[in-house]
């Protein structure tokens, strides 16, 4: 996961939409059946999966009230805190 990304990706949902993301999310799901795919390019579709869901996980937190920074950093540290263990 990258944390540009997700900023950027949570700042898409603001303007927008968070439909528009979970559309897109199932498009990519969608894609990864397809058997053709290689190994590195299926990595490309999960990386953007990844980043997608933890946008949506951040505009949670801050629709519950907390700002931005902040929950994009308690965001990171569950994400590396779940990778430690």
């Amino acid at each position: 996961m990258k944390l540009p990304v997700i900023k950027h990706l949570t700042e898409f949902i603001e303007q927008n939409d968070a439909d528009y993301v979970l559309e897109t999310i199932e498009t990519l799901e969608a894609l990864t059946e397809v058997p053709s795919l290689k190994d590195e390019e299926l990595d490309v579709i999960g990386e953007l999966i990844s980043n997608m869901y933890g946008a949506i996980e951040v505009d949670k937190l801050i629709k519950e009230g907390t700002p931005k920074k902040e929950a994009l950093n308690m965001f990171m540290k569950r994400v590396l805190g779940s990778i430690d263990k």
